[in-house]
């Protein structure tokens, strides 16, 4: 075996070398996990970027700190709980999710050495009892971060820890090596780029700010990690600058700040104009504006006592203060008027508006994914037909399955290196199954349901209706293709398993649906010769099998129905 580096060690032996890649590029990989380019030889410290949020210069640090405290907020906190409810489901004795390689063409020792590694992954991540929390913190931060330990003695033994990383004490960096070289024109006119090597800062004991010597050349409290021996998962958004990756609230993040300063005007609105004031038109004669003053505080001082009850002592005491608000106004009136009257000011007349603060609370939920009738408490849940389901719950349905299938890509990472670990598979023999490796999440969702026995149910009364144009019209691989969507693959195995059941005699009791409702036909009279006798009765043959093979079909089909309908665990 050559001798390489993995996960940080040096595995093999050095009488053999890996021969370079003798390959011209003239730019750059696509920047799709934001990692930082440097120059070789890179400095200590790593470079930071900024991001201009709402007039407010934050880093990548600040900005997962504000996904956290958004994730507190209450209208945010029950839309990302039902997000994470519907994306990982957690139930007694079954496993989140479940790897599947029917797809895969190797023989079924590696399938189940494969399957063993992926168990073995679930529980280094403890992913049966903290799959919830590892999702939630996945979304909420954008990011996820996982230190590959392995025993540097033996590492055919695996990966032996899987430990979690604050997303910000590390960044992703990527050094060029060498300079830009140019090749002649004669040959390709082109300049081919210098290959990269791409590594992690982690910052221990400190965040990766400008503070801990996050953006500092000159700092040297970083440790520099293989990017191996990293288990990376980010949401795949990113700037438009590709230098910071986003996470899924960074878009609810100025909905939620409208609906919140709206709601705290709502709250000081309704303090300061819910109550009815007194108006006290006091008169002060033909006084002097500085007597006037004096004897208006006077008769203030004299009318208004406000009695105060202290919780702390106990205490009735009398709290005289000066106008505020929320109290009564004193207003002096001249010789000559109408004298001393005492008037009420009238409340808000508009308190129980609030179209503005639910046309907020719509938007925030738009901007979280998260369909709004899943979200307001006085709306009911119905389960109906499929076609009554409304257009969001088909779009939230699609949003979790594409946050299903960007989380998968954790267990790719780790489960290719585990298998090469323990000698199972090469590298360039995972790159080559990869595609081919399927995850399915564990359903509890009855909408997927009352949709799959919707779809089926349809297709069949299509097909009954069909049975009597079958060998006339239609034939039978063409209701099978485009009515009941049946591939080739499955064609030829449920054809399979019929011959195999009928061999079995399984269907020597089963009588035909129709056999009720049919008349027997009588047997014809004999025909006279004729010259087309035998391709008649060919043909009357091929007809009646035909519609024998689709009546057969149809009764194996609803059977299988009404059992999937019975069943609890249907999917």
């Amino acid at each position: 075996m050559a001798k390489r580096t993995f996960l940080g060690f040096t595995i093999g032996k050095d009488d053999e070398e890996i021969p370079k890649e003798n390959l011209q590029a003239f730019s750059l990989p696509e920047n799709e996990d934001a990692a930082l380019d440097v120059l070789e030889p890179a400095s200590a410290g790593v470079y930071g970027t900024y991001l201009d949020l709402e007039g407010t210069v934050k880093d990548e640090v600040e900005l997962i700190t504000r996904y956290r405290e958004m994730s507190l907020n209450p209208e945010v906190e029950l839309a990302v709980d039902d997000i994470i409810n519907e994306s990982v489901i957690t139930e007694h004795g079954k496993s989140p999710v479940a790897i599947s390689l029917s797809n895969l063409a190797v023989p079924k020792s590696i399938k189940n050495k494969i399957t063993d590694e992926f168990e073995e992954v679930l529980r280094l991540l403890s992913f049966y009892d903290h799959s919830y929390d590892i999702f939630r913190r996945w979304y909420v931060d954008g990011r996820l971060f996982y230190h590959i330990m392995i025993d540097k003695e033996n590492p055919s033994d695996g990966i032996q820890e899987l430990r979690a990383l604050d997303p910000r004490q590390i960044k992703k960096v990527r050094e060029k090596q060498g300079k830009r070289t140019e090749v002649p024109q004669k040959e390709s006119g082109l300049a081919t780029v210098p290959p990269t090597n791409d590594f992690y800062i982690y910052f221990p004991g400190a965040l990766a700010t400008r503070g801990a010597g996050f953006g500092s050349p000159k700092s040297d409290s970083g440790i520099k990690i293989a990017s191996d021996a990293i288990a990376h998962i980010h949401s795949g958004l990113l700037d438009p600058s590709k230098k910071m990756i986003l996470g899924y609230l960074h878009k609810a993040i100025k909905p939620m700040n409208q609906l919140k300063m709206l709601e705290d005007a709502t709250v000081i609105y309704r303090i300061s104009r819910a109550p009815e004031r007194r108006v006290f038109y006091v008169d002060v004669g033909n006084l002097p504006k500085v007597k006037a003053e004096q004897y208006l505080a006077g008769i203030m001082s004299k009318f208004k006592n406000k009695t105060v009850y202290d919780t702390e002592t106990g205490e009735v005491r009398d709290d005289r203060r000066h106008m505020s608000m929320l109290e009564d106004f004193w207003l002096p009136r001249r010789e000559g008027g109408r004298g001393t009257e005492i008037t009420t000011l009238p409340g808000g007349t508009n308190l129980g508006e609030i179209e503005d603060i639910i046309y907020f609370k719509k938007k925030l939920y738009k901007a979280l994914g998260v369909p709004v009738s899943r979200l307001e408490p006085e709306g009911s849940f119905s389960l109906g037909r499929a076609t009554e389901i409304s257009r969001d719950e088909v779009k939230f349905g699609k949003f979790v399955n594409r946050l299903r299938s960007r989380f998968t890509t954790l267990f790719d990472d780790i489960l290719g290196k585990q298998l090469q670990l323990k000698g199972i598979l090469s590298k360039s023999d995972w790159e080559q199954m990869l595609p081919y490796i399927e995850y399915s999440f564990q359903q509890d969702s009855h909408f997927a349901e009352l949709k799959n026995i919707e779809i089926m149910r349809e297709r069949m009364e299509i097909a009954q209706t069909m049975e009597e144009y079958v060998g006339k019209y239609y034939s039978s691989e063409w209701v099978r293709k485009n009515i009941l969507s049946q591939t080739e693959a499955e064609i030829r195995m449920i054809d399979k398993q019929i011959k195999a059941e009928e061999n079995d005699g399984e269907y020597d009791d089963l009588p035909d649906s129709d056999e009720d409702n049919e008349v027997e036909p009588k047997p014809p009279s004999p025909p006279e010769p004729d010259d087309d006798e035998d391709d008649d009765e060919e043909e009357q043959e091929e007809s009646y099998s035909v519609a024998k093979k689709v009546r057969l079909l149809r009764n194996r089909t609803n059977a299988a129905l009404a059992a999937a309908v019975n069943d609890e665990d249907f999917e």
